[in-house]
């Protein structure tokens, strides 16, 4: 009996870690200032632990979960999200190479706020979808959340 909890306990621990590692990329950006009637540059930024990546935004692989960023915003026009080139890595689960993205990754934007925008201030909201994967394994699809904010002047 002792045996089988310990076995379950330490399966338990490992998944638990496991879990712990696929939710550990961080999501974060920034956006200049901005006038009225004027446009500014925006980026949001996924950091990816060591000995994690993430499918870029064009993997190479039908399988690949492909990092997807959404922006949005009230009285505002974002322009498209520029996705950076991603590295080609093999992998022994794959016998293609798969695009991703490693490290520090940053996707730039535009945000245009009209002459007639009302209020002080400007947010955007950003959802960041992607796939955490080892060298061996793939985990569940994630999707991270934040606003932004910038002063409208």
């Amino acid at each position: 009996m002792k045996k089988l909890l310990f076995a379950l306990f330490t399966a338990f621990i490992l998944t638990a870690g496991a879990l712990v590692e696929a939710d550990a990329q961080t999501v974060s950006g920034s956006i200049g200032a901005v006038k009225r009637g004027g446009a500014t540059k925006g980026a949001i930024v996924l950091s990816i632990p060591g000995g994690l990546h993430v499918n870029s935004n064009r993997p190479n692989s039908q399988y690949a979960i492909p990092t997807v960023v959404r922006l949005s915003a009230v009285g505002a026009k974002i322009g498209a999200v520029s996705y950076p080139r991603g590295v080609n890595r093999k992998f022994g689960f794959s016998e293609d190479t798969i695009n991703v993205y490693e490290g520090r990754t940053a996707f730039s934007f535009n945000l245009t706020v009209p002459a007639s925008f009302k209020g002080n201030v400007v947010r955007v909201r950003a959802v960041v979808r992607y796939q955490a994967c080892t060298d061996e394994v793939c985990y569940p699809p994630k999707s991270k959340e934040i606003t932004l904010t910038a002063k409208v002047q």
